[in-house]
């Protein structure tokens, strides 16, 4: 099943200014467009922070750790998956001035975690998840669509993680603030490995001529089971040995298991190039924390792998992906697109040497991969902001 595509069943719709208005009417819209200005302001400010160029108490290590969780890949996670709640059960998700009222939910989350008092920050920070879940499994519920479930219960795990985190961070829970964040890194992986699963080797097989994608069952239920269990274990256990062979099997076979959507088939086209590339730090990020479980790495290195490659670069591949084919665009990358994919991975690679190096080589790595990151999601709002904010051009509805 591709999750490109969204049909538009026939049905009744509301109408007002606010209902009608075209940022508003899908739930990629608003939350692709803010999600990435967010990402794009917030690595910098915390790198300015984190390298003594500005004063602030607040942009620390949590607070940039939980805000690419919670606040950039939240909003983008919960965007896609209401485009393609649509897709799954032909009923609509939020729009609107309901999805009006989460997207200022998701805004006031982020500004209280700058300037609100903690404890009511927290408060408005963990009202989103719940509140943004509900509707979809709502939709989920009324279709019968249970195959896709699974995509709630994640979400309630990323729900839970989160109160987790708040919890610890106000002396509320006997646990470091860090658990709970590495645990969310993992479930949101496990995401991107159930929906890359279904979509990527799907849209290989659709878009290069003469290329058959493989996928064994036993080996996609293994792969996932053993994300499952290392996020678990990463969540509660230091870095040791039973953590590393964890990590280390799960590198493995994550890997064999994209070997076989045919990634070297898809070097021509960067609208696929793109996310085999991106999911290939996955596994390359698991096989860092084995390393790091075995004192041969740095833990931060795997931390960025998973989360700077895999969630960035899935995200960027997939966001560019479904505004060009949900605003009735050809899905045909150009100079811009290539331009963000190539600025993505370069800042992975930055990332990655500031986690490995010292002194100089961190800070400048730093600045680099920020530099990179940001001008890759600035790019994204400057060319596709106006996409997201028109109706479509096909005159279909979403």
């Amino acid at each position: 099943m591709t999750l490109l595509r969204i049909e538009d069943p026939a049905g009744a719709r509301a109408s007002g200014p606010l209902q009608d208005h075209p940022f508003l009417a899908l739930g990629f819209r608003p939350f692709y467009l803010l999600g990435a200005a967010f990402a794009g302001v917030a690595v910098p400010a915390w790198t300015a922070a984190s390298l003594g160029w500005i004063a602030s108490s607040r942009l620390n290590l949590l607070w940039h750790m939980h805000e690419m969780l919670f606040g950039f890949v939240i909003a983008i996670v919960v965007g896609f998956l209401y485009t393609a709640g649509r897709n799954w059960t032909g009923l609509w998700t939020p729009r609107g001035r309901h999805l009006g009222a989460l997207v200022a939910l998701w805004v006031a989350g982020r500004a209280g975690m700058l300037a609100l008092p903690p404890a009511l920050a927290a408060a408005v920070d963990l009202a989103f998840l719940p509140l943004a879940t509900i509707p979809l499994y709502r939709v989920i519920r009324r279709a019968g669509n249970t195959r896709n479930l699974v995509m709630v219960v994640l979400l309630a795990v990323l729900a839970l993680a989160n109160a987790a985190f708040h919890a610890s961070a106000l002396g509320l829970l006997a646990l470091s603030p860090l658990q709970p964040l590495y645990a969310a890194i993992v479930a949101i992986i496990v995401i991107e490995s159930v929906l890359g699963g279904r979509v990527i080797p799907n849209f290989t097989a659709n878009a290069v001529r003469g290329v058959r994608t493989t996928s064994d069952p036993r080996l996609e239920k293994a792969s996932l089971a053993l994300t499952a269990a290392t996020g678990l274990a990463w969540a509660v256990l230091p870095l040791s040995l039973p953590l590393g062979v964890l990590a280390l099997a799960t590198a493995l076979v994550q890997a064999v298991r994209m070997a076989g959507w045919k990634p070297l088939c898809t070097l021509r086209n960067p609208l696929l190039w793109i996310l085999h590339l991106s999911y290939a730090w996955i596994p390359a990020g698991f096989a860092v924390l084995a390393l790091a479980c075995f004192g041969m790495a740095p833990h931060s290195a795997a931390v960025h792998l998973l989360a700077v490659g895999a969630m960035g670069g899935l995200i960027i591949g997939m966001i560019t992906r479904t505004t060009l084919g949900h605003t009735g665009r050809m899905l045909k990358a150009g100079r811009a697109e290539t331009a963000m994919y190539l600025l993505l991975q370069a800042g992975v690679l930055a990332r990655l040497a500031a986690a490995l190096g010292g002194g100089g080589v961190r800070e400048w790595g730093l600045v680099l991969a920020a530099a990179c990151w940001s001008l890759a999601f600035a790019l994204f709002c400057a060319v596709y902001g106006p996409y997201l904010a028109r109706p479509r051009i096909d005159g279909r509805e979403g």
